[in-house]
């Protein structure tokens, strides 16, 4: 009898990095302002991909191509504690995710600078006004968990996005990976965060998930 699969992030069609950036490489030249959704589960490197593209296609492409942080639409803890959320903070319940709707629709009407926030890892805290997208940026590569989530206060965002993408991870690397983001706890601490927030993050992203447009597959 065979095993059943381990469930994964589903995309039409698997990509590279290298032929991604090629494939997005004509939105960022063109004179419509288009928005690429990188979504996955925590520790499955959005982040790192978001910045591999945006330096790639920077050189071709200079000063057209801007990374939007779904993570600096964190609710701040001086909301979480007292609602008693604090230790699942992370999860999509603990985003401001109407807040990002509406900033995806300023940035949609081209009209002027937006100012946008980005989340501080070191601090754990979102930065108000950290970045600012100007007028030059035609391609917006927005990052973050949830962006495809099918559940209906995250319907909204799709109306957004010209091409979604989901990185695709095995559960056991993102486990690794989940560990030693929480490295400086103690060993203990750090498991506990992991078991009771981030991991059912992650299953909730992989099981949850719409069908992206592509699918970027990491390794085990």
């Amino acid at each position: 009898m065979n095993p059943t699969p381990a469930p994964s992030m589903r995309g039409r069609a698997a990509i590279s990095r290298t032929r991604l950036a090629e494939r997005l490489a004509p939105l960022a030249a063109g004179p419509s302002r288009r928005f690429v959704a990188l979504a996955g589960p925590p520790g499955a490197g959005k982040s790192t991909l978001a910045e591999a593209l945006l330096a790639d296609l920077s050189r071709t492409h200079p000063g057209r191509v801007a990374i939007l942080p779904m993570d600096g639409f964190h609710y701040d803890d001086l909301w979480l504690e007292p609602q008693g959320l604090r230790p699942r903070k992370g999860a999509p319940f603990t985003f401001d995710v109407r807040g990002l709707a509406a900033t995806l629709a300023r940035l949609r009407a081209d009209d002027g600078p937006v100012a946008v926030p980005v989340f501080d890892r070191a601090i754990e805290i979102a930065r108000a006004g950290a970045r600012i997208i100007d007028p030059a940026i035609r391609l917006v590569l927005v990052e973050g968990n949830y962006l495809i989530l099918d559940d209906p206060e995250w319907h909204p965002l799709a109306a957004h996005f010209d091409l979604t993408v989901a990185l695709d991870v095995p559960l056991s690397e993102l486990e690794r990976r989940l560990l030693r983001r929480w490295h400086h706890l103690p060993e203990a601490e750090a498991r506990q965060k992991v078991d009771a927030n981030d991991l059912p993050n992650a299953r909730l992203v992989v099981s949850s998930s719409r069908m992206a447009d592509l699918v970027v597959k990491g390794e085990d």
